[in-house]
């Protein structure tokens, strides 16, 4: 099966899934930026790929606007080389504009994770020739004033659903890529790799080593003393990088 092959049986999954209080919308860009997500996957994401490294789940700024996991308009647009039209998601919330490659925001997040990949590997080929970045959810979940609700803070039949078919789906494509390691971006994203190996034949899983990174995210202070060196020196430790 192909990366953009499970991203439609995923995309198709979650949309069968329905969320109440303190959710008041959701978005879905694999669907509504589906064209984007798919010239993403084109583009790096076939063959095997030693690194995959795993965030949480799309950023109102970033992938939201651009299909693209950490998708920082100006990172996707000019260092990863993806500029194509975005749809409207269904039931937009009025202080959560989808705007596609026009959005004016930078989602800090994404500008320090793909910026650091630009400054190590200086290219998107020369870093797609190893690694490849995914979201373990697809989807924005929106409180009522438009307020940013992350997987972990649905109601736990809910959050428990919506986990099953995100850990399947992990487990999937770290086979697809024949991946040695699998790094978390933040903590959370480690737990759920955890759980994703657990589902991995033993042959697989036996070679899949598993870390974590700080999530890049302005809302962690420790984020905001020089995230990249962190990041960096943590990859070094692992044995990720040289």
């Amino acid at each position: 099966m192909k990366a953009s092959e499970a991203s439609r049986r995923l995309c198709r999954a979650v949309e069968g899934l329905s969320f109440g209080p303190p959710v008041a919308r959701v978005y879905n860009p694999l669907r509504y930026a589906r064209k984007a997500h798919e010239a993403y996957l084109a583009r790096y994401g076939g063959g095997r790929r030693r690194v995959v490294f795993l965030g949480m789940n799309p950023g109102p700024w970033g992938m939201a606007q651009t299909g693209v996991p950490f998708g920082e308009v100006r990172a996707v647009r000019d260092w990863l080389g993806i500029c194509v039209p975005v749809d409207r998601p269904e039931h937009e919330h009025p202080r959560r504009p989808v705007l596609g490659f026009a959005c004016p925001r930078s989602e800090v997040s994404g500008r320090r994770l793909w910026g650091l990949m630009r400054e190590v590997f200086e290219t998107p080929e020369a870093f797609f020739a190893e690694h490849f970045v995914a979201n373990y959810c697809p989807l924005l979940f929106l409180g009522a004033g438009g307020d940013n609700l992350t997987p972990d803070r649905l109601r736990a039949a809910e959050r428990d659903r919506l986990f099953e078919l995100c850990d399947a789906h992990l487990a999937g494509l770290l086979e697809l890529f024949e991946a040695e390691w699998g790094i978390g971006v933040g903590r959370f994203a480690e737990k759920h790799l955890q759980r994703a190996r657990e589902r991995l034949p033993a042959r697989i899983s036996a070679r899949l080593h598993l870390g974590a990174i700080p999530h890049p995210s302005p809302a962690s202070p420790a984020a905001n003393r020089d995230w990249a060196g962190s990041a960096r020196r943590a990859l070094v430790e692992l044995g990720v990088w040289a």
